[in-house]
């Protein structure tokens, strides 16, 4: 088993999530994992909540995205439980998958006391290899025996795989003076390039809305935060993002709304949260060193910026020209030009570190290779362009592409 220190990037520790009226959550060692550690996470939530999700769109997707995708469109966002394993991905395990799907929602609702059409199910691990649904019944009996509303690290723990540290994100607002708490965990290093890596993403909330406000929240959101986001270009079979909103303690009615102004602070908030999780899985990308924000402005429209951006920061030669500190910025120029979007050669702009570098389709005379090499030798690494079309903007997150990646994922079934 390949060794794996925690990236240089990490934040200093865990954060302080706090509990969410209406949700628990237990996590403990089912036997999913080839090493004892935690590998099982369940959430439960209070009745009368609603849950959204966003999925992968690849088309492979492992049984639980289906399982899920499916009980959403079925109930309506009722959910009651949330079950997650770690150390195998149940994608690509045939009828077997589904199988253990279906095993593992009965035995949450057996202890939950719920419909199994109310569980929802999220797999990260090895593709390929078929899941044990028989594991399920006793641990998650262990688990609800001990459901606990501040269990947040544990749950964030459970779920990593190729993981170096744990994921979280709280913040806090109100809606008609009632306090709002907004608490998530992810889990995410390698295979990310969401399209909605392995990645997963769970926010609750106590805010009453309806499960169509959610779902337009989380879409919107997800858009710009885990959708904005790349790793290594690879989107997993098993991308997952679930928003739960019990409307635990809260005085009104669910609002359905998603432009209700009772919202608004609220909106920033529950994206500040995702958004900082997206973040925290750059941060532990595979062998990163160094967080890389790519921004392209003058698009022709915000989707071809974000296509422009992502071809960017999903280049290879890009990624490797920074961890190796080189300000090679006529990468930059190949990245832009290979994206199939409109681009002005000759209206191009360039800025490293916000260091102007070039225009008009040619270097600087004032660029200093001095100055861009000392940015690039930091760990926060920014790099915007001006394709001189239109109006269009995007902001996309990525790390450099180092030895350790390969290091890495060469040994990660041994």
């Amino acid at each position: 088993m390949v060794e794996i220190k925690v990236s240089p990037l990490a934040p200093a520790g865990f954060p302080n999530l706090l509990p969410v009226p209406g949700v628990e959550m237990g996590a403990v060692y089912a036997g999913f994992r080839k090493r004892e550690r935690p590998d099982l996470l369940m959430a439960v939530m209070a009745e009368g909540s609603v849950s959204a999700g966003t999925f992968t769109r690849t088309k492979a997707p492992a049984a639980p995205v289906d399982w899920s995708k499916s009980a959403l469109e079925e109930t309506g966002g009722k959910a009651r439980a949330i079950v997650v394993n770690a150390g195998n991905a149940n994608a690509f395990t045939g009828e077997r998958g589904m199988k253990a799907a279906v095993k593992a929602a009965d035995a949450a609702a057996k202890v939950v006391g719920c419909e199994p059409i109310e569980v929802l199910l999220a797999s990260t691990g090895v593709i390929g290899v078929p899941l044990n649904g028989d594991l399920f019944e006793k641990p998650l009996a262990r688990i609800h025996a001990g459901l606990s509303g501040a269990l947040w690290r544990d749950a964030a723990n459970a779920i990593m795989t190729t993981d170096t540290y744990p994921k979280g994100a709280c913040r806090v607002t109100h809606i008609d003076g009632k306090t709002v708490v907004i608490s998530g965990i992810a889990k995410g290093s390698g295979m990310i390039a969401p399209d909605m890596a392995t990645m997963l993403g769970f926010v609750f909330t106590n805010a009453a809305l309806t499960y169509g406000c959610l779902q337009k929240l989380l879409r919107d959101s997800v858009d710009v935060s885990f959708n904005s986001i790349t790793v290594d270009g690879d989107t997993s079979t098993n991308d997952s993002v679930f928003a739960v909103a019990t409307g635990t303690g809260m005085g009104h009615d669910p609002i359905g709304d998603p432009n209700d102004p009772r919202l608004d602070d609220f909106k920033v908030k529950f994206r500040e949260v995702l958004t900082e999780l997206a973040h925290l899985i750059v941060r532990d990308g595979e062998g990163a060193t160094k967080f890389v924000t790519v921004t392209i402005e003058g698009a022709e429209s915000d989707k071809a910026a974000h296509r422009i951006a992502m071809s960017v920061a999903n280049s290879p030669l890009v990624k490797t020209a920074i961890a190796g500190e080189d300000a090679n910025w006529g990468r930059l120029v190949m990245a832009v030009g290979k994206a199939g979007e409109k681009a002005e050669r000759d209206k191009l702009q360039i800025w490293i570190g916000g260091q102007p570098v070039a225009a008009k389709g040619a270097v600087l005379p004032s660029y200093s290779e001095e100055k861009a090499t000392e940015h690039m030798k930091g760990q926060m690494i920014d790099l915007r362009v001006d394709v001189g079309v239109g109006e269009g903007r995007a902001t996309v997150w990525t790390c450099d592409l180092t030895y350790d990646y390969i290091r890495i994922n060469a040994d990660y079934r041994s």
